[in-house]
């Protein structure tokens, strides 16, 4: 039989993981030999075993946790293909993260480097991302730094983002940028720029969009608008974010708008076997996933969407629901915090 099956040492050299990292898959229970010598502990794998170990080896160097590696391996194509995308957006946003953090270290260690960035997007995206996270703003007194839209230039990324969240609801929208200047940077526009923002875009084509120390600026031609920033700091909003779906349901959105329109003070979503989406108006739904929500706030996050279809993309019911455009960019979403159901 040992003819037939590698050693340890042959399965490393063909993976590129290690005789110590091979052990310790096993023990973990990601990656188990095909034989263990029962006298001499040895480890035998198939010649099959080459491909999932490379597999393996390739997330390991990318840091993909140890849990959701086991599940690439072990799920259908579909679940492995969604955890591998999850991990690349951590991975993006991570790498967005470190660039704003170094640009501030760089300000630290010499005052006199220039903080400026500026980015040029399409008019009809900015209004587009613009109206897909103003409804989440937040209007709390005590919270005055979820009270503006948080801006993030990338131009390592060639991307505009805007955030906004009340802490029961976050909208994320992005825009491409032709052109990027600058390193990372951030800054909570106030809600009179943001208005004022919307108002300047109707006949530009494209507008340039500047963070510089506390001044964030947008000019489209000849007209700007400008204010400073909201002097707080902007919460990790990257922490709310779930992991991969467990399920994923494309739905009408003017359809289960109307649904909403008749819902009262918390609308619980069900999601059939065959994917049909309701508003539960009576007894529970049998065999159907269910969720609560805030009718308002997802009738909103709808509406902002801007597309006719919505995929939610669900997880359990005490989880965040999630909706995103089918048509749109792969960072452009909301999410709402679950009502809980008694």
């Amino acid at each position: 039989m040992e003819s037939e099956l590698l050693t340890i040492g042959e399965l490393a050299r063909a993976s590129g993981l290690s005789a110590s990292a091979l052990r310790f898959y096993d023990r973990s229970g990601v990656l188990r030999p095909a034989y263990v010598d029962p006298d001499t502990g040895y480890r035998w794998y198939l010649a099959g075993q080459v491909r999932p170990a490379r597999v393996v080896a390739t997330l390991r160097r990318v840091a993909m946790p140890l849990a959701e590696i086991g599940r690439v391996l072990s799920g259908p194509p579909a679940e492995a293909t969604a955890l591998i995308d999850g991990h690349l957006r951590r991975l993006e946003t991570g790498l967005a993260d470190a660039q704003r953090e170094l640009s501030r270290v760089r300000v630290l260690i010499d005052p006199r480097e220039s903080t400026m960035t500026t980015c040029t997007v399409a008019a009809n995206d900015l209004a587009g991302a613009l109206r897909a996270v103003r409804f989440a703003t937040g209007t709390d007194p005590e919270l005055p730094m979820l009270a503006g839209v948080l801006i993030e230039l990338s131009p390592a990324e060639r991307l505009v983002r805007l955030v906004a969240t009340d802490r029961y609801r976050l909208a994320v929208a992005a825009a491409p940028a032709v052109r990027a200047a600058g390193t990372a940077v951030r800054a909570i526009a106030p809600p009179s720029l943001v208005d004022d923002v919307s108002a300047l875009l109707g006949t530009a084509e494209s507008v340039e969009v500047t963070v510089d120390g506390d001044r964030v600026t947008v000019r489209a031609g000849e007209r700007e608008a400008t204010a400073t920033a909201l002097p707080y700091d902007f919460p990790d909003y990257r922490r709310l974010l779930p992991g991969a779906a467990t399920r994923t349901v494309p739905v009408d959105a003017s359809l289960l708008r109307e649904a909403l329109a008749g819902a009262g003070a918390v609308a619980v979503l069900s999601v059939g076997a065959d994917d049909s989406v309701g508003v539960e108006t009576g007894a529970p739904v049998a065999d159907a996933a269910r969720i609560g929500v805030n009718p308002q706030f997802l009738s909103q996050a709808l509406a902002a969407a801007g597309s006719r279809r919505i995929t939610l993309e669900m997880r359990a019911p005490a989880e965040p629901l999630i909706l995103r455009p089918t048509d749109g960019a792969a960072d452009t979403y909301s999410l709402l915090m679950p009502v809980r159901l008694e």
